[in-house]
């Protein structure tokens, strides 16, 4: 009997160990007591923080109010005043802790997240935060803080995805300038990059700054060039910035103005908006976490309307869910067999005050699990599906994109990390990866500040902006291409039109200015010019600048603008119409065998044809004579003799055949001799000059010098430097034996302007390089890229060949297309003469002196571009 008194007092210590103190270490509650406490720190008197409190304490109401959850275990929330200050949250911090209270929800704001999740961490209490989005708090340092929305990380790379879609490639960025703002910056600015944009220009303003500290930030940044401006603040101060740009002009025509969530925020739980406020906004685009309308949702928000007059925006849907996450996560603890249980932390022993009794916070001894159970919760909120990734983010990060319009909002799209920016919504875009392709990425039309229709350019040309400094070669020859006007700064030429119209088109501002490059003595290497871009000297390079292999290790280029490979050049001479001009269409060696193959022939028909045939016998002279007369005759096909034998016959339809190839040739040979002017060069081309040791030119400080060397192995000491084009002419008139060169070696585009007025030289062989000019710009440069689409854009409306044809268009001679300039001059006196004789006749033209008229105008015009 006593032995059953022993054990039956046994179990009830152990069932009721939960409310017995074991000793000053431990306190320990039942497995599944009646009430779990938990506990809020809240701004009550923010914007966000009234409805907050609403939403917790009717999701409290709702969670007790249903026994499916807890099994009749009671949720009791504490909720704490911060006040809007850091100190007074961390205060309740502690005292939450000393309430036994198994979670926290909050703080507001991501600066007292990161001071109270140190205090978490320690106690191994979960901070469960429904709106502090900094995307650091995600990192390993607080491993008990659980984010319940989004982080900024996915809000800025919604905003960069906007800019880009937008073709804007500098934004501002405005912000509060705490771990909030910074921080969520600091994304926007890696977002951006990845996009091939950048923030110009960072406006930090002090949390609870006054409207002359906001003036006094906001004025700077009327004077940066971008004028669309990111604003990432509080839903409590943002209004405050957008009162002072106001009264700054700033909300006019030309600006571009992207909230964060914040200003959605703000028109969903104030609305409606007083009037002077809704004009602020006007234009705006801003983001809102993307809910889908469910049932739960449409339910709550009736139940919503029973409970206050303000507005329901997803930080109170957020808010709600929360506290079901953590029911639910508190039931799986429970299921566990965990037990809500607390153990003195020895490192707070000891540490006593009259204030702050630190010794009596305590451990969460489940801590570790019941976080655990949080992270592995899945459910359907009022938010959606409500599920962390292995990164403790929530799935599905997804935002409407809105536009401000009225006094109202109107939805402009959609953004999610599964589509990007859309039109359809997010659960419809994310069906299938094969269907996405499907669906439009544009956004739908937006009314910007002003209230203007078509987009805005996004930049002016800035009051006190960096201008970039452009390199220039300062040549001494070629100056059609790129040249420095003389006694002053101005450049001038092909490549500064192309660059100054290609710069006219981006969709944003580029102060930039002209620095010469060079002594002017001597062609600048532009190899040494890119070098300087990467030594930082120069943000750019502007001019004849070839795209070769080692300048792109240098420096990014732009699309090239002109083709510009490598050819030779050589002395030629032009065969002209003489008097024993029918002999050149074959050569001496053909003539001959030609000869011989008629004799041959005539032979051959002789023996098979005069035993048999009466017209090839008689006494050998006239044997002799039929044979040459046969052979010779089937040239014209007037032989006479007749062919007997079938084998004489055959020989004779071969040889017909040859002899028709033969008279093909020799007219066709002969009508080009006569017709078309032929030019002669003992140099084929690189090959040929690869073999010979002939002496080559090439434009003084080229790379051509080291590309043969390196390429064709084409010995140092051959190599001839060559400046102005004068030395050109005279080098190739000279020649190797009077100590010129047989060659020169240079770009197409030098050498068409070079043959434009020198006739007795031309390009032989194929060109050997495939290459282009383009600018070049410091590595990884978005200037490059946006460069290059204006270069095609300008190729595309004809705006490069008009550059083109300004600077560079010339009656080139080359070896297909030259017309002799004295016959060309004699038919225009001539032309002069005959054109004075119809002048002082008047009387009815004619239809053949309208065409005689006509021709005059057409060799005129030809006479002209020949004569240079």
């Amino acid at each position: 009997m006593v032995n059953i008194l022993v054990w039956a007092l046994v179990v009830l210590v152990i069932n009721f160990s939960g409310y017995f103190t074991e000793g000053v270490n431990n306190t320990t509650f039942s497995t599944r007591p009646d009430v779990v406490s938990i506990a809020s720190i809240l701004t009550f008197d923010s914007i966000i923080g009234k409805v907050a409190k609403i939403a917790l304490e009717a999701a409290v109401e709702d969670v007790n109010s249903d026994p499916t959850v807890l099994n009749g275990t009671k949720l009791k929330i504490t909720l704490h005043d911060s006040k809007y200050s850091g100190f007074l949250s961390m205060m309740s911090a502690l005292q939450v802790m000393e309430t036994d209270a198994v979670a926290l929800i909050g703080p507001q704001t991501s600066v007292l997240a990161h001071v109270i999740s140190h205090v978490a961490n320690e106690l191994q209490v979960p901070l469960l935060s429904f709106t502090a989005t900094d995307p650091t708090l995600s990192s390993l340092q607080y491993p008990f803080f659980v984010r319940t929305t989004h982080s900024d990380l996915y809000q800025m790379a919604a905003i960069a995805d906007i800019v880009r879609y937008y073709e804007w490639r500098q934004v501002i960025a405005v912000y509060i300038d705490d771990d909030h703002g910074r921080n969520g910056i600091i994304s926007l600015g890696d977002e951006l990059a990845a996009r091939g944009c950048k923030i110009s220009y960072k406006a930090p303003i002090k949390p609870l700054a006054t409207k002359t500290d906001i003036s006094n930030v906001l004025v700077q940044v009327a004077l940066m060039e971008s004028r669309v401006l990111v604003v990432h603040t509080y839903a409590n101060w943002g209004l405050d910035i957008l009162e002072v740009a106001k009264s700054l002009g700033m909300l006019e025509n030309g600006y571009v103005w992207i909230a964060t969530n914040w200003l959605s925020t703000v028109i969903d739980i104030s609305s409606p908006l007083p009037l002077n406020t809704v004009e602020l906004m006007q234009g705006f685009i801003t983001l809102k976490t993307y809910t889908k309308n469910s049932k739960l949702t449409k339910k709550f928000a009736s139940q919503w309307r029973n409970l206050t007059t303000f507005g329901l925006s997803t930080s109170c849907l957020y808010a709600y869910d929360t506290v079901w996450l953590l029911a639910h996560a508190l039931d799986a603890y429970f299921d566990q067999g965990g037990n809500i249980s607390f153990s003195k932390d020895a490192k707070l022993k000891g540490l006593k005050g009259e204030i702050l009794n630190l010794d009596s916070l305590s451990i969460f001894n489940g801590g570790n699990l019941l976080l655990q159970d949080i992270l592995n919760v899945k459910m359907k909120g009022l938010t959606g599906a409500f599920e962390f990734t292995s990164n403790k983010d929530l799935v599905f990060p997804a935002f409407e994109v809105l536009n401000v319009i009225g006094n109202g909002v109107r939805n402009i799209g959609y953004w999610s990390n599964m589509s990007g920016l859309s039109t359809i919504p997010p659960e419809k875009v994310n069906i299938t990866p094969s269907q996405q392709s499907g669906f439009s990425k544009a956004l739908h039309p937006v009314i910007w500040p002003g209230q203007i229709i078509q987009k805005p350019r996004g930049w002016v040309f800035p009051e006190n902006g960096k201008q970039l400094a452009i390199g220039v070669p300062k040549r001494l020859s070629y100056q059609e291409f790129v040249g420095q006007s003389k006694n002053t700064d101005a450049f001038k030429g092909y490549c500064i039109d192309v660059f100054i119209a290609a710069v006219n088109l981006l969709p944003y501002a580029v102060p930039y200015r002209f620095h010469s490059f060079g002594d002017g003595v001597k062609n600048p290497s532009n190899t040494k010019l890119v070098s300087m871009i990467n030594a930082g000297v120069y943000d750019a390079a502007v001019g004849d600048i070839a795209i070769t292999t080692n300048r792109t290790r240098l420096a990014d280029f732009s699309q090239p603008f002109i083709e510009s490979g490598l050819v030779v050049v050589a002395p030629v001479r032009r065969s002209n119409s003489s008097t024993w001009a029918f002999l050149r269409p074959f050569s001496p060696l053909m003539w001959c065998v030609s000869g011989i193959f008629f004799i041959v022939v005539g032979t051959v028909v002789w023996i098979l044809e005069h035993r048999i045939n009466d017209e090839f016998r008689g006494p050998p002279k006239k044997q002799i004579v039929t044979v040459l007369w046969f052979s010779f005759s089937t040239l014209f096909s007037s032989h006479r003799e007749n062919t007997l034998s079938t084998l004489g016959r055959m020989v004779l339809i071969l040889w017909l055949f040859v002899v028709l190839i033969i008279n093909s040739s020799y007219t066709a040979s002969l009508t080009s001799i006569l017709t078309v002017q032929k030019l002669y060069s003992p140099i084929k081309g690189i090959d040929s000059l690869m073999a010979s040791k002939d002496p080559i030119g090439y434009q003084e400080n080229s790379f051509v010098r080291n590309y043969l060397i390196a390429e064709y192995g084409i010995h140092e000491t051959r190599l001839i430097p060559l400046s102005l084009p004068k030395d050109f002419e005279k080098a190739l008139k000279d020649g190797p034996s009077k100590g010129g060169v047989a060659a020169v070696v240079d770009e197409r585009a030098y050498i068409e302007l070079f043959l434009s007025t020198r006739c007795d030289f031309s390009i032989v062989g194929q060109e050997f390089t495939k290459n282009g000019w383009g600018f070049a710009f410091p590595r990884d440069s978005p200037l490059a890229t946006d460069m290059s689409t204006a270069i095609l854009k300008l190729s595309e409306n004809g705006e490069l060949q008009r550059i083109h044809d300004k600077w560079l268009m010339r009656s080139a001679c080359s070896s297909q297309e030259a017309f002799d300039q004295d016959l060309f001059r004699r038919l225009f006196h001539l032309l002069m003469k005959k054109k004075r004789r119809y002048e002082p006749v008047q009387r009815e033209n004619t239809q053949k002196e309208v065409q005689a008229e006509q021709m005059w105008i057409m060799y005129q015009s030809r006479a002209i571009n020949a004569a240079g």
